[in-house]
């Protein structure tokens, strides 16, 4: 018999979110119900050098829905007039549409109209009631929940990088291009032009670019034109991809909403017909900016990436140790502070040739030019691969996972070289830092033969010998120094030493 699990029930309505009167539209709405899984017990991260447990295929007959609990959804379902409008198993999804009175009902929950900034979205004022056999309903709050993770320079930056002489400074592995790898990419809005991406390879004197497909989720959609979020897409795709041209290019393209960026994760790392090795997400909100179901769900998308073998790398934020908070504590940007993922912390860096003279914190701060984020999960116990990295208490007292792990050059003063909208500009953030270990562990998967899936064991007890440990500068609350710290992480790679200490542990 599965044990019933508890309900989350932890509410957030962000800061400037604004009632603008009860949801009087009767057009039917879509939403996602996530069930648990048919075990009580999570599945294991596929840990270098070890493989998936069960992959594509045998996943969902072990941690997938159970076929009882997906019957009595449906009966839920029946009993309040909802129609579905497809099932899962795998992926412990089933979709449901209904009007809203009836979703209403169903959930318990009061519809309105709200406001965030520009955008207006149905929304709710508390957390649905869910059946017993799910974990959360997405799609009910349309809310925006995450940011880009991008940096335009404010002011003329001191010096910019393609991605290709970033490769050289950080040694990637010579003799590997990604050939045989599929890159999976989750964005939340924009989209890019196949003139854009053509010109931009061709300027950096690519011959063979990668191929580049949109997939479309949740009704998202590659539409250019959508202004800032285009410079995200495009950076994305295009440090990945000229990293890694022998790679596919997979662009998952999402509705900003819990709903879109949970289904985005969930059917990326599902995807029989791309296969990505590795997804770059460079998008996030603080940690506690999410409620406890949109969080939960999230988490188990990514925790399925990990156990199926896909390497899962986020951006840690722009904004410091407080990600962008008002109440003057520090915060930890999610899903980077999830333990399966790989959270990207960003740098300064100075290189004449193909020699790095000065790697830092990137902290601008002082000149509103952004600041690494980092510091320690909330939400997150420390992880067991984190007991020796001397992870400091959250601001509580209590233990939590250490944001990042791995860090990159991601000051929009020292940015990276992209092609947008025809024109070249130079862009920084940790959201270009998560397509650069992108295109490296692409490469590190087709040299070993086989994908690294979760590094996070395998980097920890490597340590300093794989990367160049950054020692100065603060983000805020936290203070670099010898070793892991909540600034850079481990620090920025070395990808020839970092293959080379995968492969020892391989033999």
């Amino acid at each position: 018999m599965i044990q019933p699990v508890k309900r989350p029930s932890h509410w957030t309505t962000p800061e400037g979110m604004k009632y603008l009167g009860p949801h009087d539209d009767a057009a039917p709405i879509d939403v996602t119900v996530v069930l648990r899984r048919r075990s009580d017990t999570a599945p294991k991260p596929a840990e270098w050098p070890k493989s998936p447990q069960f992959p594509h295929g045998q996943f969902g007959e072990h941690y997938g829905a159970d076929s009882t609990d997906i019957e009595n959804v449906r009966g839920f379902a029946h009993k309040h007039g909802l129609t579905e409008t497809g099932c899962d198993a795998h992926r412990r999804v089933v979709h449901l549409r209904g009007t809203p009175t009836a979703l209403e009902q169903a959930f318990g929950v009061t519809l309105g109209k709200y406001q965030m900034g520009d955008c207006q979205f149905i929304g709710c004022s508390h957390a649905p009631t869910l059946p017993p056999e799910a974990i959360a309903v997405l799609g009910l709050d349309k809310r925006p929940v995450a940011q880009p993770h991008f940096r335009k320079p404010l002011a003329q930056p001191n010096t910019s990088y393609t991605p290709i002489q970033l490769g050289q400074l950080y040694n990637f592995p010579a003799g590997t291009d990604g050939t045989g790898q599929t890159i999976g990419i989750i964005e939340l809005g924009g989209g890019y032009t196949s003139s854009d991406l053509s010109q931009y390879f061709s300027n950096l004197g690519i011959s063979n670019p990668p191929k580049v497909v949109a997939v479309s989720v949740a009704g998202g959609q590659n539409t250019p034109g959508g202004g800032d979020a285009d410079i995200e897409v495009a950076l994305d795709i295009e440090v990945a991809g000229a990293l890694a041209p022998g790679a596919t290019i997979a662009v998952y393209f999402a509705p900003n909403t819990d709903q879109g960026f949970y289904e985005a994760i969930s059917q990326a790392a599902h995807d029989t017909t791309y296969k990505p090795s590795v997804l770059s997400i460079s998008w996030g909100g603080p940690e506690d900016s999410w409620s406890s179901q949109s969080r939960t769900a999230m988490e188990s998308a990514v925790q399925d990436a990990a156990a199926l073998g896909v390497t899962v790398i986020v951006a840690a934020g722009d904004n410091g140790s407080s990600d962008g908070e008002s109440d003057g504590q520090p915060h930890v940007d999610f899903p980077a502070s999830s333990p399966y993922s790989l959270a990207c912390g960003g740098t300064t860096l100075v290189a004449t040739g193909q020699t790095i003279q000065s790697e830092v914190v990137w902290n601008d701060t002082a000149t509103n030019e952004g600041a690494t984020g980092g510091g320690v999960s909330i939400e997150y116990p420390l992880p067991t691969w984190q007991q020796n990295a001397k992870v400091p208490n959250a601001p509580s007292g209590s233990t939590g996972r250490g944001v990042p792990d791995v860090s990159g050059n991601a000051d929009p003063m020292t940015g990276y070289q992209v092609l947008v909208g025809g024109q070249t500009q130079a862009i920084g953030g940790t959201s270009a830092v998560a397509p650069l270990w992108a295109g490296l562990i692409a490469r590190l998967n087709q040299k070993l033969g086989k994908p690294v899936g979760d590094l996070h064991a395998a980097i920890y007890q490597i340590g300093e010998s794989a990367f160049r440990d950054i020692t100065q500068g603060n983000n805020g609350a936290y203070q670099a120094g010898p070793g892991w710290d909540a600034c850079t992480g481990l620090g920025s790679p070395n990808g020839q030493a970092l293959l080379d200490a995968l492969s020892k542990q391989q033999a």
